[in-house]
């Protein structure tokens, strides 16, 4: 596999209602440097740079020959997120990414760098996010929760993280003092809260 693009074998999906679980990964990431989308593979689904989208992707969607424009139709081009991607800048394009877009990322260059909990928070609670959003690049088992809480559905964890170990980190907890994207805080909370 080329520099410019990583892809981890499995991915913890935790989709909203749903029990966590290990799950095959058929995405692809591409870090949209040298190498065009053209030479990728056309049967593996990637996620471009937000990045990228916006200085290319608009102006091949409209061309329907375009390799853009294939894979949006064969849903399997999704955008991720850097951790400084000012995604409020750019509303209508994330509104329009709503319907071609099954899956983004946001990225994590580092573990202790939490931009991106915003970033999905943001998605969900503001931009009305209804798709997938998966938790890139350096995720540790220690974000999982919060990542779960904040709006995140899958992740692709570092490769030394213990899958098995990740899996159980959702039920660590049963009672939440929060609402969250995912549900409201339990009634055990609200009861304590109301003795008070």
């Amino acid at each position: 596999m080329s520099e410019h693009v990583s892809q981890t074998n499995r991915v913890l999906s935790y989709p909203k209602g749903g029990k966590p679980a290990i799950i095959t990964n058929e995405w692809q990431v591409w870090h949209g440097d040298e190498t065009e989308l053209s030479n990728l593979n056309p049967k593996q689904k990637v996620l471009v740079p937000f990045s990228w989208w916006l200085m290319h992707g608009q102006a091949q969607v409209k061309d329907s020959t375009s390799e853009l424009a294939k894979r949006i139709q064969e849903k399997t081009i999704g955008v991720w997120f850097a951790a400084d991607d000012d995604i409020l800048k750019h509303l209508d394009v994330i509104e329009a990414g709503k319907l071609i877009w099954p899956l983004v990322g946001a990225d994590f260059p580092i573990f202790r760098d939490g931009r991106s909990f915003s970033t999905a928070a943001l998605l969900r609670e503001r931009f009305h996010w209804t798709g997938e959003i998966r938790a890139i690049g350096d995720v540790l088992i220690d974000q999982l929760i919060l990542g779960a809480r904040s709006g995140f559905d899958s992740f692709a964890l570092r490769a030394d993280q213990n899958t098995d170990v990740a899996l159980k980190q959702f039920n660590l907890f049963t009672v939440t003092t929060q609402n969250s994207w995912r549900d409201c805080r339990s009634q055990l909370s609200n009861q304590l809260t109301e003795a008070v």
